[in-house]
């Protein structure tokens, strides 16, 4: 039987974690009053950018900067969303760019809910913004590009829901491009509310390029400014409402709040030295036992911790350790 060598375990680094209570963004008020984009460049001069949260932590002490200040109007964000309507079969020609959105007594589109990224048509073939998962009865589209013709669906489905049975069944949800086609369209509807295949993306981004968690429904703030031709709104905060986000345009000029980050945690290092009696060559398992170690420490809860092995000279980790003299690493 092979004898088993004692071999000294090199030098094990455990480098840098940070504690889950690191501490948030420091949140600064400016009475402004300026528009959006020169109070995202003023944030960016003097602090780290415009306010942005990632938590409900965070949120509650952005809300709490405004309330110490005493604020209760709208102030900027760095909330701020694209705008980009598009049709459910991709079509971008000519007539594409046709809207028929109700004017009277409400401006749409005007994105007063959440989720308000899908179309509708009124039984007077206006047009509505509506919450996408609302559930309606819907047009698809038959017949050819040239010559296209409609399909009523009297059954409720969201609008996700009637896009796949169009596709399904006939070839996509309503493209509509002209008057003509709209009163064609208006003429065979039946219920209040009728989804066609216009919708937009959320495209919804903070300013410092993090990366943005959808909010609740109890975030949001119900507004009825009107969207207009506008292709970027950006976000507001108050807490004057109980939903306190909203949207509105960007060229307004408010009052706003910067953030800046804290400083990084200190990185934590600590070395380990250990002495294992094995009767394999531990340089070549090396690696294997880094995974272990690394599990063993998540098992135990132990998060964000790197592990890495500290390599002599000679390029080894583990060295027999002589009889009589200890190695020095």
């Amino acid at each position: 039987m092979m004898m088993m060598a004692r071999i000294l375990l090199g030098v094990l680094c455990l480098s840098g974690w940070c504690i889950s209570t690191c501490l948030l963004h420091q949140y600064h008020y400016v009475a402004g009053p300026l528009t959006w984009t020169e109070a995202q460049t003023f944030c960016r001069k003097t602090y780290t950018d415009l306010a942005t949260f990632g938590s409900p932590e965070e949120k509650s002490q952005l809300l709490s900067t405004l309330s110490s200040a005493g604020v209760n109007s709208d102030v900027w964000i760095g909330l701020y969303s694209k705008i980009v309507w598009r049709w459910s079969n991709g079509y971008r020609g000519d007539g594409a760019e046709y809207r028929n959105w109700n004017n009277n007594p409400n401006d749409e589109p005007d994105f007063s809910e959440p989720n308000q990224f899908c179309v509708c048509t009124a039984k007077d073939g206006r047009w509505w913004d509506s919450p996408c998962d609302d559930e309606r009865p819907f047009i698809c589209m038959a017949g050819t590009e040239l010559e296209p013709e409609f399909v009523f669906v009297n059954k409720n489905m969201n609008w996700s829901a009637a896009q796949k049975h169009c596709r399904e069944n006939s070839t996509d949800l309503a493209t509509v491009r002209n008057n003509t086609e709209n009163t064609k369209m208006k003429i065979m509807l039946t219920a209040k509310w009728t989804w066609i295949g216009l919708f937009r993306d959320p495209n919804m981004y903070w300013s410092d390029g993090s990366g943005f968690t959808d909010l609740s429904v109890r975030d949001w703030a119900t507004s009825r400014e009107s969207l207009g031709s506008k292709t970027v709104i950006c976000g507001v905060a108050s807490v004057k409402h109980v939903n306190q986000l909203s949207f509105t345009g960007c060229e307004k000029r408010l009052p706003f709040v910067c953030y800046s980050a804290p400083p990084p945690a200190p990185v934590k290092r600590q070395v380990v030295k250990l002495r294992i009696k094995s009767s394999v060559d531990l340089n070549a398992v090396k690696e294997e036992m880094l995974r272990k170690l690394q599990d063993k420490l998540e098992e135990k809860g132990v998060s964000g911790v790197t592990l890495k092995w500290r390599e002599q000279p000679d390029g080894k980790v583990f060295h027999k350790e002589r009889k009589g003299k200890k190695t020095e690493l």
